[in-house]
């Protein structure tokens, strides 16, 4: 039986992520040019041409790994997370890791810059569902099922942290623990798995002042309105300034140097001025459309790995749609996570387009089983 190339995509999944990402590609140019002009280039288009070359390689990425069969990765598995791990080792080498604001999170590759930490979230989630799909007999088994693949989580969490970036380790030990519940881990395993996870993060918040700082001030920004608290209440202003139309595109007064990181993680407060609240919704219900697809791809899948890989490449997604749109408001502290096919940020963006790029093959694969399943059952019917 023969299967149409264009009945097997999922294109309500394909259409929303590109809508979404050409939608980034405008705000990331609105809310970047100002600082392009006064950067060392002095070019308005500095960060938008570097953003559009990531996304014309996430693009062709997309469509390639679209095509390439997900149970692949089970095989890959453990060849990913090894060079994932030495990617985040290579951040700490002379002259391939970038230290910027503090912060040693990427590779020099010359043109490019790459942020390893971004591959590694979808690194460990083939590999955790590689390895938790395969003890499915005894996942009810702590030391077991459970157990073994989270000294490999502990591992690369204090790898991250060494960068430090306490945002990405800790979206890392969320999906972590989401993926233990779904492979069906017992209750009592996933709430001391949780105890850990919390004080692992209490720790290592504690550890720097900094951090305490940022965790703490976005309780009440106005405490310190030209510290910690300074983003958070520029973001304000500029989502109140973009009531519920916004100013107009590129009329964003708060990206001049107001509000810093409008190009990144504060971008949603551009949106919002510029586009309003409508804007907003806009953004939020095409993430919606993506999240959702996701789920029901999982849950169709009859494939463990499939249905793993699946549910961690959406729940990955929404920590970061949480995280980012929570510190935007005021309601969780800043992490600096971006916002997955919007804000600026290459290896961000081709990472979300890979993983969505599984997520569609997954679809597709549902696509053709079920197909097959109907045609197997009308051929039986017509042969009766």
């Amino acid at each position: 039986m023969k299967y149409s190339f264009r009945k097997d995509n999922d294109w309500l999944l394909i259409i929303t992520t590109f809508l979404l990402a050409a939608f980034g590609l405008i705000m990331v140019f609105s809310s970047s040019y100002a600082i392009g002009i006064v950067g060392d280039s002095g070019n308005p288009y500095t960060f938008i041409q570097r953003q559009i070359v990531w996304f014309a390689l996430a693009s062709v990425a997309f469509f390639i790994v679209m095509h390439f069969p997900y149970r692949l990765y089970r095989k890959l598995s453990p060849i990913i997370i090894l060079l994932s791990i030495i990617a985040l080792i290579l951040v700490k080498m002379p002259g391939l890791g970038v230290n910027i604001n503090g912060a040693e999170r990427w590779i020099d590759l010359g043109p490019l810059r790459i942020q390893p930490s971004e591959f590694v979230k979808l690194g460990m989630i083939i590999y955790l569902a590689q390895v938790y799909s395969q003890k499915q007999a005894y996942i009810d088994q702590f030391i077991k099922g459970v157990m073994p693949p989270l000294v490999v989580v502990g591992f690369v969490f204090a790898l991250i942290m060494l960068q430090p970036d306490l945002g990405t380790a800790t979206s890392i030990l969320l999906v972590t623990l989401l993926l233990v519940f779904f492979s069906g881990a017992k209750w009592r395993h996933l709430i001391g798995l949780a105890g850990v996870g919390i004080s692992l993060f209490i720790v290592f918040a504690l550890s720097a002042p900094y951090r305490v700082r940022r965790l703490t001030s976005f309780q009440d920004p106005f405490a310190d309105p030209s510290g910690t608290g300074h983003q958070v209440i520029q973001s304000y202003i500029a989502m109140a300034h973009g009531g519920l139309t916004g100013t107009g595109l590129g009329q964003s007064v708060q990206k001049l140097f107001y509000l810093p990181e409008a190009h990144t993680d504060f971008i949603l407060a551009v949106v919002s001025e510029e586009l309003g609240l409508l804007g907003v919704l806009f953004v939020l219900g095409a993430h919606g459309v993506i999240l959702t697809r996701g789920v029901m791809i999982g849950a169709q899948c009859k494939n463990p790995f499939g249905s793993l890989l699946a549910f961690g490449i959406v729940f990955q997604i929404a920590i970061q749609i949480v995280f980012n749109v929570g510190a935007v408001t005021g309601l969780l502290p800043i992490t600096g996570i971006p916002l997955p096919l919007i804000s600026n940020g290459g290896s961000s963006l081709l990472i979300t387009l890979i993983s969505l790029a599984i997520l569609a093959n997954i679809s597709r694969n549902n696509i053709r089983q079920r197909r097959q399943k109907e045609f197997k059952e009308e051929t039986q019917l017509s042969a009766s």
